[in-house]
């Protein structure tokens, strides 16, 4: 028997149409009506009528159906011809015939004489399930799809769907001329139409004609079903067949991924422009217009599209998905519209504060419940640039409450006029967990839950093993810090000094001890399983570019929000020594508030300390012997180098303006650094190992959390790879501005900025890194890079490093102590004292006064107006020959 026997045309008579009367009655049915158990509760005046099989032809001639059929207790004849039968319509029997080829013209004549006839695999799957013979108005060779209901779309050929529907009736399949809900399967030869569409809406699968034709093909395997996973996945109709993609706007990396992704879902994909592609795939955040005018038949819709037909296995409708070109971009409104032109420097400085005021108002953090964040895309007034104004706690001691935050309770107590570095401090701490926990909600209601979710269109994409190792304890980490963060919004909400923050911490204590650990300790295995599947699945890889485009997950990846449990109790122990220190002596928080840190320690060594990164330690301690005076709170074991920035200080807030700067960016902290003018000596370790002398000098370490804004200074003739930060430490009332100019190729500027927002962003558990960017003018902020690396620039910050030793050697309000030991021993030595002597008594006494050396006749004391006199005269030449 060949195995592509099938029923002709002409004993498919009006099949469709008989499908479609005789389908909707038997539908209706249960299960148990198509195999029917024996009936107790017959009428007794209706006649009992025995059923025999008669096994034609070969199928007489298989041991295994005899054995079958004596199982059942059904009696049977075998016979090589039916007309050996003589009239089958005895009213006394119920006759069945079991042909072991439908092809067969013995098969043609029982079908046309409306004969109830079977295939072996029939009589063996009864006999395997101990159930009787079903009862069919149709010919039914096995039950590979019984019980499936198919629908058939995009067929044009008449033949073709005719032998398609025999083949679904002989396998037990049911036909339904019009998609409804009940129908199991749509098979299709287009992904167009309203068939295509609602199957996809409802999740049906959409097969290919072979998934039919290689069922027939396994037609004797007693065991198989059609619609068994396995065997099913592998004709589904794929996302992109019959289409044609092209990409705009993707970087390289992007394109070739996404192109080799479409090839592998049944697409193809060409070069943008051409006439042959049915859609244009744009990243809308890139691309503001369309490079040229499209056709009207090409489909031009966002990358959530794309990702989103791979992540439902079907393609998506466009119509929810296409790209609008907008009339008028949305670029951030220009600080340089609102400058003003006027020669006065008082009204320069005043508007350079209302400027940098207006730029932090937003990132002020408030102590009440968050409120909506406002778009970065908002214009930005003349304001004060170094006050705090306008920020919501000012705005409450003038006697008014801010629009975006609630007003306090009754029970609140009045915050004072001017806060304390505690309640900065303490600020920050609620703040932080306040964003913490919308991360972890995000973690759990963006990801976790649809990946939980039955019912999935197109099937779950992730097994629950998986789920679970990517995923772990993060529900109950969530649960233990609102509860943290609600008694942190209570404290801040009825602030007084002597709240206890400590007690908060220690209250949770045991619950932080049993949720960190498991999920720390396996993160590294929650970060393989998320690359293996994303490898592996390509579902599940798109479901993570969808995601990672909602402005919730702030275009960060699943991988870089868990990792937020993992930074976040070391994050809260530096907020609570930084408490500490702005804690009074007397307040009996400070002691609650040692035992709280002590007992994040607990927790922090019960992670283990394998996840240690010794290549980032080893280059902390390189940083610690190049930079002279570096802190020792600089080492940490949470704590990570990301990038080394060199520049020019454009500024004189932290040292000379046009000096030599170093920023070491840390995943937490800025150490800023300038370039040593006198450098010492080699460091020799114990071991007898040289080390460079230390080349910069420390200037300030500052945690990230500080910087409220990172200013992007636009190129002009006169400006180059400037920017600027935007800074108040807890303990100041007034911004600082902190500019810069990068003095090499490597990174890009875009490049560092984004690395530096990204990192100040997770510090105060914020997602949407991107809008602590401001695009500035020079102008606006008063930044000019033209004259930085001439020589005259150069010779005026000589001269002026010059006059501050001038300055130094000619105070008297601060003695240098080597002058005044010199001044000391001469005194000794001129009273007949030795050296030896004179330096026991110094070792063992403090130094006397200046106006008790005042009448001592120190020749390092006397010569200090000829040494003025010399180094003026020096000043006074050097000054002639630049001129």
């Amino acid at each position: 028997m060949s195995d592509n026997s099938t029923l002709m045309s002409e004993t498919g008579r009006s099949l469709l149409a008989d499908s479609s009367v005789l389908d909707s009655k038997i539908i209706e049915n249960s299960k148990e009506n198509v195999f029917p158990a024996p009936v107790s509760d017959v009428e007794e005046e209706m006649p009992q009528i025995e059923t025999r099989v008669i096994l034609v032809q070969e199928a007489g001639k298989r041991e295994e159906l005899l054995k079958a059929l004596e199982e059942i207790k059904m009696p049977y004849i075998k016979m090589d011809s039916i007309e050996e039968l003589g009239d089958s319509d005895s009213p006394e029997f119920e006759t069945v015939f079991v042909v072991a080829d439908f092809q067969d013209s013995v098969f043609s004549n029982l079908y046309k004489a409306d004969c109830r006839v079977v295939g072996p695999p029939v009589v063996l799957h009864c006999a395997q399930k101990g159930e009787p013979l079903p009862f069919s108005c149709r010919p039914l060779y096995c039950a590979s799809m019984l019980n499936l209901v198919l629908c058939f779309t995009g067929f044009r050929k008449k033949d073709e769907l005719v032998k398609l529907v025999t083949l679904v009736h002989h396998m037990g399949g049911i036909i339904r001329r019009d998609f409804s809900s009940k129908v199991t399967h749509l098979v299709a030869n287009t992904t167009q139409g309203d068939k295509f569409r609602i199957a996809v809406s409802l999740g049906t699968p959409i097969m290919k004609a072979d998934w039919i034709y290689k069922a027939w093909e396994k037609r004797n395997e007693i065991d198989f079903c059609a619609a068994d996973d396995d065997f099913r996945n592998q004709f589904k109709v794929p996302p992109f067949q019959d289409c044609m993609l092209s990409f705009l706007g993707f970087s390289d990396e992007e394109k070739a991924s996404m192109e080799e992704m479409t090839e592998m879902q049944g697409g193809h994909y060409l070069p943008v422009g051409d006439d042959r592609c049915t859609h244009l795939v744009v990243e809308e955040n890139s691309v503001k217009d369309l490079p040229f005018e499209p056709l009207k038949s090409l489909y031009v819709v966002k990358q959530e599209w794309f990702w989103g037909s791979i992540q439902m296995d079907a393609r998506a409708g466009e119509s929810m998905y296409l790209f609008e070109k907008s009339e008028s971009p949305g670029l951030k409104k220009s600080v340089s519209l609102l400058s003003l032109n006027t020669p006065t420097s008082n009204r320069k400085r005043r508007r350079l504060k209302e400027t940098l005021a207006q730029l932090t108002r937003e990132t002020d953090m408030s102590p009440f419940p968050p409120r909506k964040r406002p778009s970065a895309e908002h214009s930005l007034s003349i304001g004060s640039l170094l006050d705090i104004s306008n920020t919501p706690e000012s705005s409450t001691t003038n006697g008014e409450t801010p629009k975006s935050c609630p007003r306090p309770s009754k029970n609140s107590t009045p915050l004072p006029l001017k806060q304390s570095a505690r309640w900065q401090v303490a600020k920050e701490l609620y703040q932080t967990e306040s964003n913490y926990v919308d991360i972890l909600t995000t973690i759990i209601e963006l990801f976790q839950v649809p990946l939980e979710k039955e019912g999935q269109l197109g099937g779950p994409i992730l097994a629950p093993e998986e789920i679970k190792t990517i995923f772990g304890s993060i529900p109950d980490i969530l649960d233990v810090h609102i509860k943290i963060k609600e008694d942190l919004e209570d404290l801040m909400m009825n602030w007084t000094e002597s709240r206890s923050i400590g007690d908060i911490i220690l209250k949770y204590s045991k619950d932080l001890l049993k949720t960190y650990p498991p999920f720390v300790n396996f993160f590294e295995m929650s970060k393989e399983t998320i690359t293996r599947c994303e490898k592996q699945k390509p579902r599940f890889h798109a479901f993570l570019k969808i995601n990672q485009a909602k402005p919730e997950c702030g275009r960060q990846s699943l991988a870089e929000l868990l990792i937020r449990p993992v930074q976040r109790l070391p994050s809260v122990a530096l907020l609570l020594n930084d408490i500490k220190k702005h804690t009074a002596e007397e307040n009996p928080d400070k002691v609650t508030l040692e035992r709280a840190i002590e007992s994040l320690k607990e927790v922090m060594t019960h992670i283990n300390e394998d996840k240690r990164k010794t290549e980032a330690q080893r280059q902390i301690f390189d940083v610690v012997y190049e930079v002279d005076g570096c802190p020792a709170n600089l080492l940490s074991s949470h704590r990570s180098l990301v990038q080394r920035l060199e520049t020019v200080a454009l500024g004189d807030d932290l040292c000379d303006k046009g000096e030599q700067v170093t920023l070491f960016l840390f995943n937490d902290c800025l150490e800023i650094a300038r370039k040593r003018h006198k450098v010492i000596g080699a460091f020799k370790s114990p071991h007898g190992h040289t080390r460079p002398p230390a080349c910069l000098k420390h200037v300030v370490l500052m945690p990230l959390s500080q910087i409220k804004k990172v200013l992007d200074i636009r190129e002009t003739e006169d400006c180059h790879k400037a920017f600027a930060l935007v800074v108040r430490p807890p303990t100041e009332q007034n911004n600082k501005l902190l500019s810069f100019q990068m003095t090499t190729e490597e990174p890009p500027k875009e490049d560092w900025l984004k690395t530096l927002c990204r990192h100040v962003a997770n510090t105060i558990c914020k997602a949407d890194a991107e809008n602590l960017i401001y695009t500035v003018d020079p102008d606006s902020i008063e930044v000019n890079t033209k004259d930085m690396d001439s020589t005259l620039s150069r010779a005026s910050r000589a001269i002026k490093k010059t006059s501050k030793k001038v300055t130094r050697a000619f105070s008297f309000t601060k003695t240098p102590k080597r002058a005044l030991r010199r001044a000391l021993m001469t005194h000794s030595t001129i009273e007949g004292r030795s050296p030896c002597s004179t330096n026991e008594s110094f070792m063992g006494s403090r130094l006397p006064s200046t106006s008790s050396l005042a009448a001592v006749p120190s020749p390092s004391l006397v010569s200090l107006p000829s040494i003025f006199e010399k180094r003026s005269h020096t000043l006074s030449r050097s000054t002639t020959h630049l001129i």
